[in-house]
This record gives structure tokens, C-alpha cells and sequence, in this order.
């Protein structure tokens, strides 16, 4: 420890950086974030969603022009 106390006096004792582990960190968790992308992309390209109707709507709406003077303002 005590051979790099000669290079710690030439850094600014008032600036911090994230380093190269912070660097590798972010990198790591860009990838993280890409390949879960890619796999939500992937899965959701397989959806088939077809949305059946409502039995309730269509009988709401088949009684309501049924009635006499539906449709009149």
C-alpha cells in the first residue's frame, strides 16, 4: 500500500470518478438491460391476442335497438 501513496498525491483529492469498476458495472447492467429487451420483444411477437366479445355487450346491445324508438333523437 504504502508504493502507491506517491501516485495518490498526484490525483485531485476533490474529484471522484466511478472508475473502471464502475465503468464494467454500467456495462454490465446495459447488457442486462438490452437482453431483457430483446427477450420481452421476442415473447411479445409471439402473442396471438384476439379479444373475444363480451356475451353481456352483445345482449345489452341487441335489447337496446330492439326497444321501440331506439335510435331517435
Amino acid at each position: 500500500m504504502t508504493h502507491l501513496a506517491p501516485l495518490a498525491k498526484e490525483v485531485d483529492e476533490n474529484k471522484v470518478t466511478p472508475g473502471v469498476l464502475g465503468f464494467i458495472v454500467f456495462a454490465v447492467m446495459a447488457l442486462a438491460v438490452w437482453g431483457l429487451m430483446k427477450s420481452m420483444s421476442r415473447r411479445l411477437g409471439k402473442v396471438d391476442f384476439e379479444e373475444t366479445p363480451d356475451p353481456e355487450a352483445e345482449t345489452a346491445s341487441e335489447t337496446a335497438s330492439a326497444k321501440p324508438g331506439a335510435g331517435r333523437s
